[in-house]
């Protein structure tokens, strides 16, 4: 049998980068300011979290300028959907037992 929290995700773990996902999952792209703001995250702790959903492959990375200042924005990825999806249904299916 398995168990109940085995679809749940170790990557998702932290509040950041569930908050992360949420919003790259509804919207087909955040900058790095938007995220900021919403999440209430400071540049480094913001920039480590995106770093390992990148590196676990949940999310890409577009850097850019606008005029002279640097732009990066954020999508995630079709894996990085499909297994935030899972990882919300093991929560509720947790919540509901």
């Amino acid at each position: 049998m398995k168990s109940i929290i085995s679809n749940i995700n170790k990557v998702f773990d932290h509040r950041i980068r569930l908050g992360i996902m949420s919003v790259l999952v509804v919207n087909d792209y955040a900058d790095f300011k938007t995220l900021k703001e919403l999440l209430g995250a400071t540049d480094g702790n913001l920039a480590s979290h995106t770093k390992a959903l990148e590196k676990a492959g949940y999310i890409t990375v577009e850097k850019s300028f606008i005029g002279r200042k640097p732009n990066t924005k954020y999508s995630a990825t079709k894996q990085g959907k499909e297994d935030f999806k899972t990882h919300v249904e093991a929560i509720e299916k947790l919540l509901k037992s």
